[in-house]
Formats: structure tokens, C-alpha cells, sequence
């Protein structure tokens, strides 16, 4: 599709819906003319959020929280049919003239082309290949962990979970000074990525107590519970798991009183408290994609996959044999 092509005209694209609990498709619609103050976006790749991507599948998002787990661009309603996805990366076909031709960043479902509001749509810096900016929501989840965690230069961190979030929260607290990380997770492959962006690794039974700061991120209660035991006196654990309609065992007994623990959660949703007054959304997520321009980040993205897959792919990583998967990528036809 040409820059600029036919922005009078509608246009067929291809979205991936969840039509029930389990079951994916692939579904053609018909976008109008683009209106005014609008992009019409070619997709380059997008990402899957496996842990709020896989409860959206398997139809575990409860239902107090079906307003605001909405994602920005989504149709249907939990549990389905339901176009779900927020790591979209393209090239502007059409709309304001100083977008054309940019490669950008949409928080949209997984989607062939798509129109949104200029606003809606965040250029990736030219130093940052398109293929990794997929990288960007998590690592805007990542940071808005650190800004409510508040870390000090010499913490020690613990991060229980070594997936996708987890590594990047674990390579944030490596570059500040004097800082020593820690990832704990079940997986020891996940030892040379850890190292690779500046961590430590641990196995579960092996892991260092005494933290100051725990982050857990496995989305498992033997992880929360690995977390609790990984901190010291007075230390912060900080929850950024996100368990849907699951009930989850805290063990609050043992020493989580005389250790005077604090179990604080962090969510995207909202820039972080003590940079709210200073950050926008719009400022975070910018950031976010000025900090992909570090090749190590590459190591992240472990599998990639063609959109006409992407149903059968989500299966896969919501199931209960799910592969050993960082990040998903899926690639879209040129």
C-alpha cells in the first residue's frame, strides 16, 4: 500500500478475535474512509502480553474487572467475541502529513491495518528497529515499577520471575549505580539472559534472602511465596503479577509480621505516584521506546511467528504445555 493511498476510500483488513474462551480466529472488516485527524496504520509486527493475553483467551478475566481491563482499541466484550491486543508497531499509510512514512507505536489489537487518531499513534526513535520495539509496553510496565518501588542506588533487588517483564524490571535495577540484582525463576535457561543484561540468577532454593527490594512477576503463588521469603526487615515486596479470576494462597504468617513486610501492587494503568505529577502516559511510553535503542534487549524477543498463525499460537502459549516463550513477536505480511 502506497504512503498516502486512497485515504477516501475504505480498506479490507484482517484482526484476530477471541470468539470464545479457547478459541481464536481470523476475521476480515471493512475500515471506512479515514476521517479527519486520523492515521491509517500498515502493522509491522505485534506482540503477545502472554500472562493478560492468555487470561483474555481462556476466559478468566473477572468480571468486576471487565471495564478496566479494556485495552484502548478494543471491540466485543469479556469473555468474547472479543478483539483484544496492545503491542502494535507500523508504518503510517495515510493521515497528517508529518506522520507518513514513520514507523510507530499503538497500544491496538493484533491487526493487518488500522485507523486511530494521529494522537493515538507514538513515533519509534530511528535508532530503534521496528522488530524490537514490540518491547515497548512491557518495558513502560518496567518502569512504572520502578517508579513505585523507588529504589536507591546499593539496593539489593530480588526479582522472582524471570519471563519477559521480570528481565527488564532485572536490567533496570542493574544500571543503577552500586545495585545488585538478583533473578530468581524455575527455568535456569533463563541464567544467560539474566546475565546478559547485567543480573544475577538464582534457582527458587538457592536464592539470596535479605533483600531490599523483592519484585514478583511469575504470576504463581510459590513465586509470591519465594518473594515474602527473599525479603529483609522491612523490605518492600512489590506484586506486579496479575492473577485474573485465579484465587491466589498470600502466606501472611511465618515471618511476615515480625519481618514488617510490605506487600504493595503495581499497575500500568496509572503512571506511578510519585511521577504523576510530571508524566504523562504519553511521556512514559516515549521514554519507554528511547531506551529500546540497546541491541541487548534483542535476546528478549526468543520466538516470532506469521499473523496467519497467530491463532494457533495463542493456543499454544495459553495452554497447559505452553512453550518456553519470553516474547512472542508476530510478523505481518510486507
Amino acid at each position: 500500500m502506497p504512503l498516502n493511498s486512497a485515504p477516501f476510500f475504505p480498506v479490507e483488513a484482517q484482526a484476530c478475535w477471541v470468539v470464545s474462551p479457547g478459541v481464536a480466529e481470523l476475521r476480515t472488516e471493512t475500515l471506512p474512509p479515514l476521517p479527519e485527524g486520523a492515521v491509517r496504520v500498515r502493522t509491522l509486527h505485534t506482540a503477545v502480553s502472554r500472562g493478560t493475553e492468555g487470561l483474555v483467551f481462556r476466559g478468566e478475566v473477572p468480571a468486576s474487572e471487565s471495564q478496566r481491563m479494556r485495552a484502548p482499541f478494543q471491540a466485543g466484550d469479556f469473555p468474547g467475541p472479543v478483539k483484544y491486543g496492545y503491542v502494535n508497531v507500523g508504518v503510517v499509510q495515510a493521515g497528517p502529513p508529518e506522520l507518513l512514512g514513520r514507523t510507530v507505536f499503538c497500544l491496538h489489537p493484533h491487526q493487518t491495518v488500522f485507523q486511530v487518531p494521529a494522537s493515538a499513534v507514538v513515533p519509534v526513535p530511528e535508532e530503534v528497529p521496528a522488530a524490537r520495539a514490540v518491547l515497548a509496553a512491557n518495558l513502560e510496565t518496567a518502569i512504572n515499577a520502578m517508579w513505585d518501588a523507588r529504589p536507591s542506588p546499593g539496593n539489593r533487588f530480588a526479582v522472582v520471575g524471570g519471563g519477559t517483564l521480570g528481565l527488564l524490571v532485572a536490567w533496570l535495577a542493574a544500571r543503577l549505580p552500586d545495585g545488585q540484582v538478583e533473578v530468581v525463576d524455575t527455568n535456569p535457561a533463563r541464567a544467560r539472559v539474566a546475565a546478559a543484561l547485567g543480573a544475577g540468577f538464582a534457582l527458587p532454593d538457592a536464592a539470596r534472602a535479605g533483600a531490599d527490594l523483592v519484585v514478583h512477576t511469575s504470576a504463581q503463588a510459590a513465586g509470591l511465596a519465594t518473594a515474602l521469603r527473599l525479603a529483609a526487615f522491612e523490605a518492600t515486596v512489590l506484586e506486579l503479577s496479575w492473577y485474573g479470576s485465579r484465587p491466589v494462597s498470600v502466606p501472611l504468617g511465618e515471618a511476615f509480621h515480625s519481618q514488617r513486610l510490605t506487600l504493595k501492587s503495581s499497575q500500568v494503568g496509572h503512571v506511578a505516584a510519585p511521577q504523576r505529577g510530571r508524566w504523562s502516559h504519553r511521556q512514559r511510553l516515549e521514554l519507554a521506546l528511547s531506551m529500546l535503542s540497546h541491541p541487548v534487549l534483542d535476546q528478549l524477543i526468543t520466538h516470532t511467528a506469521p499473523f496467519a498463525d497467530l491463532p494457533q499460537v495463542l493456543a499454544q502459549l495459553a495452554g497447559p504445555h505452553a512453550p518456553d516463550v519470553l516474547c512472542q513477536r508476530i510478523d505481518y505480511p510486507a
